[in-house]
């Protein structure tokens, strides 16, 4: 998931340092980001730079290995830092690509900015425990919104999502993970349609899953299958999607997904939540928004079959 635009700004940087005496910029860190903020400063580098976003990879560090830091009204993924900057601020003005990156100690420095996580902010929504027919009505809400708007991610016609999300729905694990092995890193882009898609499917999963109060099977499938998609997903894919695939298997699904899975069980409305969630990068709204829609669908029926199974 990225808050980025088709293309990225050119990283040369308008200015060599920051203006003297300038404050560092206050940020809010996704609680994903707790050991690598936390830490001793490590180097790291610039990926890549948009109006809206910043991503730095860190240097020899274990996941998360990709810190974004976003505007304050950019998309948030689960592994950002979110600025008191809106994008007409420009915070990123002064970074280029051969900045001098740092990361610890709650603090950023990349170049001109200086940004100090003073808050945190968590990347998992609070779903409560929904029962079952609320969710179901929840998740219909989210598909006519997704139907209505339009979104086709980027590899519509594919037929492997379509198998991923039958196999789930099944509990079938050997089958999910075949499907799954097929799409990891399969597309362009900083984060590949199918790595979008099997973040939406691995956090909706897990999370409704987790929700339900016979959505046991569903967490169980979502550890193992996010187990076998991260296990070498550092080799297969892009460093940000690597993060953000190991995120998705913790839980860990931003503000744009979480508040999906939160109109699915109910809590907000399904409209203006499909909305800005379709609305982050070319093709990666989209395609998260069928990954979390084929997760959650999975979670309702594995509980159903566990209610059946119990004599429920």
């Amino acid at each position: 998931m990225t808050a980025a635009p088709a293309r990225p700004l050119p990283t040369r940087p308008e200015t060599a340092a920051p203006p003297p005496g300038a404050p560092p910029l206050p940020g809010s860190a996704s609680t994903a980001l707790r050991g690598v903020l936390a830490g001793p400063p490590r180097a790291a580098r610039v990926l890549a730079r948009y109006p809206g976003s910043l991503y730095l990879e860190l240097r020899g560090a274990a996941e998360p290995r990709v810190v974004a830091v976003v505007a304050a009204d950019a998309a948030r993924p689960p592994n950002s830092v979110v600025l008191a900057a809106a994008v007409r601020d420009r915070p990123f003005r002064r970074v280029g690509d051969g900045a001098d990156v740092r990361v610890g100690e709650g603090r950023i420095e990349a170049g001109g900015l200086l940004v100090r996580a003073r808050r945190r902010w968590d990347p998992r929504p609070a779903l409560g425990t929904p029962a079952p027919g609320p969710c179901a009505r929840g998740l219909r809400s989210v598909e006519r919104a997704l139907a209505d708007a339009g979104g086709r991610g980027g590899l519509a016609g594919h037929p492997a999502p379509e198998r991923l999300a039958d196999r789930c729905a099944a509990g079938d694990l050997a089958g999910a993970v075949e499907a799954a092995e097929r799409i990891v890193g399969l597309g362009p882009g900083l984060t590949p349609s199918g790595d979008d898609i099997l973040a939406g499917l691995l956090a909706s999963l897990l999370l409704v899953g987790g929700a339900l109060r016979d959505g046991g099977r569903a967490v169980r499938l979502a550890a193992w299958l996010g187990a076998a998609v991260t296990e070498d997903a550092g080799t297969r894919t892009t460093a940000p999607s690597a993060t953000l695939l190991h995120c998705a298997a913790r839980g860990a699904a931003g503000a744009e997904v979480g508040a999906v899975l939160r109109a699915v069980v109910g809590r907000e409305a399904a409209v203006p939540a499909v909305r800005r969630l379709l609305a982050v990068g070319r093709s990666s709204g989209p395609d998260l928004v069928r990954g979390a829609v084929a997760g959650a669908r999975a979670a309702l029926a594995l509980a159903a079959a566990e209610r059946a199974a119990r004599g429920g």
